[in-house]
């Protein structure tokens, strides 16, 4: 009889790096239990971003709370011969029990800012850190990514259209989550309208005009279709030309209570032809057609756009949305900064981390703008807004979720309290003061770890 073997859509403790197994097998056999403290953080932000901006939450504590080891999976662990039977029979009760704090999905943050916190027995808090920070890296990453777009486009309607070239279904779904917390308007995946109830939006294909004889035909029968949603792709063939037929399409389609509502450019000079169109449309009278751009759009191409003032009234982005493709990812890590009460900190070249249960303070001006953070330790207060928030203890959410709709008005307020030079596009730098509690914590670190002899903290 041949075993069943664990899959990717069980999506259990096995998605994970096998050495997380391998040094839990090793805390086992020597017993070591004691409380671990670990944090998810970015170590700098690359050129393009000015901030992250945190994501994922809801995914992590999920995971947290339904983490165990299933037979399948045990059944299969058994089979490796690097596992010992004993480890086997204690991962099969293995659940996890400590306390997380976090950063409120939404909330900016810069370089050396936790986002997380794990506080658990030593084999929980390791076992967790490669799906965290899949989970945690992924949904920042594209909310990031999103707020820039955004900024850039006030007003505008968003809608995601990244699942074909998503790295994987859940990347898709994710994606659609993590830009409309951010403020897209909808999404085309549609998984992720069932799932999270974001709203969908889509129009058409070029294979659909291709498919009929020619393109008003095509243009009539969607409309007949999905009379109350008709937003028409013109550009299969000839934009202009295309946008010619919609006006003469448009009394035939009013006369059986039908209302063009939109058409969609998809190529060539996006600005160019939004004006010709617009043109065409208002001349015949359809000034209430909206015009709808797509086609390798980002925050770049927005900015630009919207600057020549093209008569754009939203966007489409795929592509470089789902891959953030100008900073495909982030410098982040989770890493162990306290172990059996006493500060770890890593030293490695150009990794050194802050040791510590951290806090981060954050200050606005008079205006409500942000103006400042300070990094230090969990109970040193200092002057500003505590950022990170108990969320979960001894192994269960403290409260219920939030509804993605409270996640996204949250984050609208978040984006509104940074400074303008923050929003834009140019490189901007937002001041983070590391305290001298936190800095003199550093050094106890390293004379545990040297004997006396001291080490750079990180810069």
């Amino acid at each position: 009889m041949t075993q069943k073997r664990p899959h990717l859509a069980d999506a259990g403790v096995l998605l994970t790096d096998l050495y997380q197994l391998t040094m839990l097998q090793g805390y086992f056999e020597r017993d070591m239990f004691d409380t671990a403290v670990f944090e998810f953080f970015a170590r700098k932000l690359p050129g393009c971003r000015n901030f992250y901006l945190a994501a994922g939450l809801e995914q992590a504590l999920d995971y947290l709370e339904q983490l165990r080891f299933s037979d399948i999976e045990l059944e299969w662990l058994a089979t490796q011969r690097m596992f010992r039977p004993a480890f086997i029979d204690y991962l099969a009760g293995l659940r996890f029990t400590g306390d997380v704090h976090a950063m409120p999905e939404g909330t900016p943050f810069f370089p050396d800012e936790p986002i997380l916190r794990v506080t658990a027995p030593l084999p929980e808090a390791q076992l967790v850190e490669s799906r965290l920070i899949n989970l945690l890296h992924f949904q920042t990453l594209i909310a990031s990514k999103a707020a820039r777009v955004v900024l850039q486009a006030p007003g505008k309607r968003l809608v995601d259209f990244g699942l074909r070239r998503a790295h994987g279904a859940e990347a898709g779904v994710l994606a659609a989550r993590a830009s409309y917390l951010v403020g897209f308007s909808a999404t085309a995946t549609v998984l992720a309208g069932a799932q999270f109830g974001i709203p969908l939006a889509g129009t058409m294909a070029h294979s659909f005009i291709q498919a009929h004889a020619n393109e008003a035909e095509a243009f009539e029968h969607f409309a007949h279709s999905l009379p109350a949603s008709v937003v028409l792709l013109i550009d299969t063939y000839d934009t202009e030309a295309g946008a010619a037929k919609v006006v003469g399409l448009a009394p035939r389609l009013a006369s059986a209570g039908i209302a063009v509502q939109g058409v969609r450019l998809d190529s060539g000079d996006l600005g160019e032809h939004a004006r010709k169109v617009r043109a065409i449309l208002d001349e015949g009278g359809l000034d209430k057609v909206t015009v709808f751009a797509s086609g390798s759009v980002d925050e770049y191409l927005i900015g630009d756009l919207l600057a020549q003032g093209a008569p754009i009234d939203g966007f489409g982005i795929g592509t470089r949305l789902d891959t953030s493709s100008d900073a495909p990812a982030l410098d982040c890590a989770y890493k162990l900064q306290e172990y059996a009460g006493l500060p770890r900190r890593k030293r490695s070249e150009g990794k050194a981390t802050w040791p510590g249960r951290k806090q981060v303070y954050r200050r606005y001006d008079s205006a409500g703008l942000c103006s400042g953070d300070t990094l230090t330790l969990e109970g040193d207060a200092t002057r500003g807004a505590a950022l990170i928030q108990p969320v979960m203890r001894q192994g269960r959410r403290l409260r219920p979720s939030p509804s993605l709709e409270e996640v996204r008005r949250y984050t609208q307020r978040q984006l509104a309290s940074l400074p303008m030079a923050l929003r834009g596009l140019e490189p901007a730098v937002y001041p983070v003061h590391v305290s001298d509690t936190l800095r003199a914590l550093a050094a106890e670190a390293d004379r545990l770890i040297t004997g006396g002899r001291g080490a750079a903290p990180p810069s």
